[in-house]
């Protein structure tokens, strides 16, 4: 059967076979979810195994040159991702968490990061450049499945508030990271002396991105005053977000730093938390593609097959040890920033287990640093921050969700969800679980439909009633 449908595609025409692709892949993704389910894992997890399952070395659905052209879905989902984290960066919450969500994001970054290095130069003997390279990767963090977490829970409070600050604000240091070990890496294999050149351009860069997506902000602000329909919001903002995507490319930049301006600046100088909700339940086809896509690019065979030509150590070895000591780093780095900045202990404990996600920016940045390097060592590198990638986004969204749980942002037990005073009267468990209904019916909104879904809606209820009365409209005219 698989046979079948792999030799049918070759007779295919080639926008018939990108077609079916897509469909596999979001079908596949969906199957998936009821699995995953079962066992209370997030929808993140449930993609990228079904992306594992179509790609090369299980189902073989999904053509590769298919993949490799699906690059542009990566900027497209972090950008509704990072637009989404804007929305966090209210400045009456900054105000509230002050200087302890840069405390906490600078320790867990740089603890990773001279972790991963001082394993990789002193315990693994490997090549400084590879190393100090490899070292500042390890500081960057995925915000999208952490995101989609959040969602998929509803979690809310202290915890989540500072998790979704520091993993906005960790790609601003992994950025800064990764430009220092990149010239400190060519500088140590050409013998010269240090390039500041190399260090300031992808800053330079990123900046202007930033003061890119502050412009955005306002004119996003200017094209949607409160008169402009519902649906029409929704496509000028896609429109926009598009648009700054092709302009990061442009500058060969990752939109994500830019895009959380935009919905920065959006959100201040607006407070209208509506748009954020109808792009929250635009964006999920195109996280599920994005995740999927991370599942098919899983390279097995590259990193059983890597060469030595990272010292005497295998590449598997080297991708396990990696993947080890980031998750080792992470934690230890936000326990102590946050113990650093005073953080409860719900915060402190279980904060680290949120940051293992890593993808986007740092396949990216791995990408640009496989360039620099080149040969085997740049091979090697682009090979273990893809495998490890795939693999964190698998076990990290189960951490995440775990972290979310532990820390109390939000629960699936009904002991929590309807709490009830202690009594002195002897009560059945029935009677006991009958007061907890009862609380939880008192607490109910009037209005059940989730918000993100009641904003999605109303802009096909808007265009269905000024259909018509265009169609009433006519019939008069015709009268």
């Amino acid at each position: 059967m698989l046979e079948m449908i792999r030799s049918a595609f070759g007779g295919m025409s080639a926008s018939a076979v990108v077609i079916l692709s897509v469909a596999f892949m979001i079908f596949g993704g969906f199957a998936m979810t009821r699995l995953t389910k079962l066992a209370k894992l997030p929808n993140v997890t449930a993609y990228i195994i079904a992306g594992i399952i179509l790609g090369p070395f299980c189902l073989d659905l999904v053509p590769s040159h298919i993949v490799e052209g699906m690059d542009f879905i990566s900027d497209i989902a972090l950008a509704f991702i990072a637009f989404g984290v804007g929305e966090f960066f209210k400045i009456s919450t900054l105000k509230k968490s002050g200087i302890g969500v840069f405390i906490i994001t600078l320790s867990e970054a740089l603890v990773a990061s001279l972790l991963v290095f001082l394993v990789c130069f002193f315990v693994l003997k490997l090549d400084f450049a590879f190393s100090i390279v490899l070292g500042a990767l390890a500081s960057a963090t995925a915000p999208a499945s952490t995101m989609m977490t959040i969602r998929q829970t509803g979690a809310k409070g202290e915890f989540v508030d500072t998790l979704l600050q520091v993993v906005a604000f960790d790609d601003v240091i992994g950025l800064i990271a990764y430009s220092i070990a990149i010239s400190l890496a060519i500088s140590s294999t050409t013998g010269g002396a240090f390039d500041a050149s190399v260090v300031v351009l992808p800053i330079v860069k990123n900046l202007a991105a930033i003061l890119i997506g502050g412009l955005f902000g306002v004119f996003l602000k200017l094209l949607i005053p409160q008169k402009r329909s519902t649906d029409n919001r929704l496509i000028i903002s896609v429109g926009l977000l598009f648009t700054f995507c092709g302009i990061c490319a442009l500058m060969d930049v990752s939109p994500l730093l830019g895009c959380m301006v935009i919905g920065t600046v959006y959100i201040n100088l607006t407070g209208d938390e509506k748009l954020f909700l109808q792009l929250n339940y635009f964006s999920p086809p195109i996280l599920l593609l994005f995740f999927v896509k991370s599942g098919l690019g899983f390279r097995l065979d590259a990193l059983a097959g890597g060469s030595g030509s990272i010292g005497s150590v295998p590449l598997w070895a080297v991708g396990v040890v990696y993947f080890a000591v980031r998750i080792a780093g992470k934690y230890l780095g936000a326990f102590t920033g946050c113990a650093m900045a005073r953080k409860p202990a719900k915060v402190r404990n279980y904060l680290g287990l949120a940051l293992i996600p890593q993808a986007g920016v740092a396949i990216g940045l791995a990408a640009l640093g496989a360039r620099t390097l080149g040969g085997s060592e740049g091979e090697a590198l682009n090979t273990i921050i893809l495998a490890s990638s795939v693999l964190y986004e698998m076990i990290g969204p189960i951490s995440a969700k775990l972290s979310l749980s532990l820390s109390g942002s939000y629960s699936d037990k009904i002991e929590d969800v309807a709490p009830i005073e202690p009594s002195e009267e002897q009560r059945s468990e029935v009677d006991i679980l009958i007061e907890r209904i009862r609380r939880i019916q008192n607490e109910l909104p009037a209005h059940t439909v989730p918000d993100a879904e009641l904003a999605f809606t109303e802009a096909a209820e808007e265009q269905l009633e000024a259909m018509s009365m265009n169609t009433n409209r006519r019939k008069m005219i015709r009268r």
